[in-house]
């Protein structure tokens, strides 16, 4: 079976290159080699996350590249934890099955590393998935962060301690072999670029780094001061807030204490404004950006026009970190920091307001995708959404808290139904519906609404009683109610069933009257909905020139419109009606240029059937071997999504048929063969053999790689020849922290952990160049 690599920009970037921990890096990638599951445990601040970032990228190429990194800070439900994990993975969400069946189905054979990072406040949940994993998949290996152990019988704890600090009297010539000191130095010429450590503040660097305890956190916050301070201003200011804090015993305190300290002093530093704004964002999950921090946290003491620049105050001090998607800044509060922001709102008796600003904002922005979703900004609020996930989920948690509230989160989740269907989203949607259903009051308005739509997911995923449960009971308070929208939806859901189970003249005869319904309500998207559903029915029910007719139109309208995603459905049910009924030609045709619309939107189910499609059309077009190895790449598709096409029932016959063609002709060890090839492509792959495109080169036919930048290789040849980083800057005339930064990069590249590695990589390089 193929394997779906996730991109290297999978392990934070911001994350993979730092300072220190090489003796901790070596021991991560040895355990690695050895154990099943590595936990990195500390308190927060001490640099797990970095640590095993770092690890990670190392580790790659032992794995072969794939290593998947998870982060869980903003994941509140531990029952959606299973599908986080499969989701980025790129796992899909069609079966009734348990989640966690078709996640060890998928990784049973696989070679991966698994990064879960932040498992504390899921360290149940976490334990539970990682021990079912193990149990399963002897090939898997994890490497969790948290700050304390899953209590895992296969795991090996690692404790990740403060960086190491030099005793008093160091001399500065041996200082930058501290990673303590070296961090400092690191952050201290980020913000005052001519900082150097010298014998006028050697003293003052060590003192400060032996009260902040080592940790890497507050060292970073510390060094944010040197804007205003000198060292030794911020060594003494330190040392007495401690001395306060330990009651005048003159000793260090807490790790806990010091944190404390520290952020206590930065939020005293803060302006009121930036307090304010500082406790309103933590009720963000993730990140926001301008237009939701400026909803939300503005007003009583902020005025709406002061957001962006308390931001810019806030990122000068380091409490906000500034990111940026598809040139839009975004805005993200560490996690201690917004959990101390947090605990400043609940305090001031805020909370539950700003929680409701917050809910308001995202109905407001989900309404607004209602609206425009249907069009040619498409991908655009698709992926939108997707940048929000988190703060939806915490609307959603906010809403499903009272029965009030869940009325509210009920007609939220109408607004954005079309995004949970896209993503697949499946048990996730039907997690957050059956919350609000239990919440909300019996008479609650969207109560039909939100039944039809958890009806919907459930036969998708093949739970055929909970699909007519909710519909039933969606049907008794349609009757007391005479909402006539989620009536035609009701029909709409009912004709699916339907066409799934091959029923065609039954179910053309619903999705026709939901759509008429919802071209009443004036519901376009709706409309087409149904309306390319009652295409492919009608093809079902025998009448395939109808069923030309009213899909041309359909893709017409899309077009029209900008529209891709419907598009897509509607160009394959043309390609499925002539498969089944009519003209290979014309299946192929349609299914090559819904093929071709996947760079924009990327849809594994969509893939799933084209590829089915164009595999029996080969095995009838006279091509075996290309039909062979479509339905290969088709199933592993189908697998990966949770489904197959077995599921659907005009397929059963014709898909069974095909495959007995294929392998009559081709004799049953070609077959295989071709079927093998098949299941190795990735989906990318699998859509350019489709397409006819050409095949990559295969590695042996590609020109080799060079792993480093030309200034990397000239770093790596120097660091051969013994030079420090101090002869390296003198060399090259650059910065010595440049060099070092420079070294970093080389070693997350090549998966090193040491300079004499490097040193053998560049000899290596150099025989074979000369051979």
């Amino acid at each position: 079976m193929a394997v779906e690599r996730v991109p290297e920009e999978s392990l934070p970037a911001e994350l993979t290159s730092y300072v220190g921990r090489r003796t901790e890096l070596a021991e991560v990638r040895k355990l690695l080699g050895t154990s099943s599951l590595v936990t990195l445990i500390g308190p927060g601040g001490v640099g797990k996350t970095r640590l095993a970032a770092r690890a990670a990228a190392t580790a790659r190429a032992a794995f072969g590249g794939d290593v998947v990194f998870v982060g869980l800070a903003d994941l509140r439900e531990p029952e959606l934890l299973v599908n986080t994990v499969a989701e980025r993975l790129g796992l899909g969400d069609r079966s009734s099955r348990r989640p966690i069946e078709l996640l060890v189905d998928q990784l049973r054979g696989r070679r991966l590393l698994l990064v879960l990072d932040n498992c504390e406040h899921l360290v149940e949940a976490c334990a539970w998935l990682v021990d079912t994993l193990l149990g399963s998949c002897p090939e898997l290996v994890v490497l969790a962060t948290s700050r304390q152990s899953l209590g895992v019988t296969a795991e090996r704890v690692l404790p990740v301690l403060p960086l190491e600090v030099p005793e008093p009297g160091t001399a500065p010539a041996e200082l930058e072999r501290y990673d303590a000191v070296r961090v400092f130095a690191d952050r201290a010429t980020a913000v005052v670029p001519s900082f150097a450590i010298d014998e006028s503040n050697a003293d003052d660097v060590i003192r400060l780094c032996r009260v902040l305890d080592g940790l890497p956190l507050a060292i970073e916050l510390a060094a944010v001061r040197l804007r205003s301070l000198s060292v030794r201003q911020l060594a003494d200011r330190l040392d007495k807030r401690f001395t306060l804090l330990s009651a005048g015993r003159r000793r260090i305190p807490t790790r806990h204490a010091t944190f404390q300290a520290l952020i206590d002093w930065s939020y005293e530093l803060c302006t009121e404004q930036e307090r304010l704004l500082w406790a309103r964002a933590s009720v963000f999950s993730g990140s926001f950006d301008l237009d939701a921090a400026e909803q939300v946290c503005a007003g009583d003491g902020l005025d709406r026009e002061a957001v962006l620049d308390v931001l810019d105050g806030l990122i000068d001090k380091s409490i906000l970190l500034r990111e940026e998607d598809r040139g839009v800044a975004r805005y993200r509060l560490l996690e201690m920091m917004r959990q101390y922001g947090e605990d400043r709102l609940l305090a001031a008796g805020d909370q539950t307001r700003r929680n409701r600003f917050h809910r308001d904002w995202y109905l407001e922005l989900t309404s607004r995708f209602e609206t425009e979703w249907f069009g040619s900004d498409q991908t655009a609020w698709i992926n939108r959404l997707s940048r929000e996930h988190a703060n939806l989920r915490r609307a959603l948690d906010f809403c499903a808290s009272n029965p009030d509230e869940s009325v509210v989160g009920l007609r939220m989740l109408r607004t954005f139904k079309e995004y949970w269907l896209v993503r697949g989203l499946n048990t996730e949607g039907r997690v957050w519906l059956d919350r609000l259903l239990s919440a909300a009051p019996d008479d609650a308005p969207e109560r039909a609404t939100g039944l039809w739509i958890y009806a919907f997911l459930a036969i998708v995923q093949s739970d055929v009683d909970a699909h007519e449960t909710a519909l039933a009971e969606a049907e008794e308070l349609i009757a007391e109610t005479g909402d006539t929208r989620a009536q035609a939806y009701v029909h709409h859901v009912r004709g699916y069933a339907a066409l799934i189970g091959n029923e065609g003249e039954r179910s053309a005869a619903l999705f026709r009257r939901a759509a008429e319904a919802l071209r009443a309500e004036q519901d376009q998207a709706g409309e087409l909905w149904a309306t390319y559903n009652y295409g492919l029915a009608l093809s079902l029910a025998g009448d395939l020139e109808r069923s030309r007719e009213v899909l041309d139109e359909c893709v017409r309208t899309c077009v029209e419109r900008g529209e891709v995603f419907w598009r897509c459905w509607a160009l394959w049910s043309r390609s499925a009606a002539e498969y089944l009924f009519g003209d290979h030609e014309q299946a192929v045709r349609a299914g090559m240029e819904l093929l071709r619309l996947q760079d924009q939107v990327g849809d594994r189910v969509i893939i799933a059937f084209a590829l089915t499609v164009m595999a029996g059309c080969a095995a009838h077009g006279d091509q075996p071997r290309r039909a062979a190895r479509l339905f290969g790449a088709a199933t592993t598709v189908w697998q990966w999504i949770g489904a197959s096409p077995t599921n659907y029932a005009a397929f059963v016959e014709p898909t069974m048929r095909d495959i007995t063609m294929v392998t009559g002709a081709l004799g049953a060890e070609t077959a295989l063969a071709e079927f093998s090839a098949g299941s190795a492509l990735s989906a990318d792959e699998a859509v350019r053999y489709a397409l006819g495109e050409p095949e990559p080169p295969a590695a042996a036919d590609r020109p080799a790689a060079v792993p480093l930048s030309r200034r990397e290789n000239e770093v790596a040849e120097l660091v051969a020849k013994g030079m420090t980083n101090r002869e390296i800057a003198q060399h090259l005339v650059i910065a010595r922290r440049t060099a070092e930064t420079h070294i970093d990069h080389i070693l997350t590249k090549l998966g090193f952990t040491s300079r004499a590695q490097i040193a053998a990589w560049v000899a290596e390089n150099r025989n074979r160049t000369n051979t």
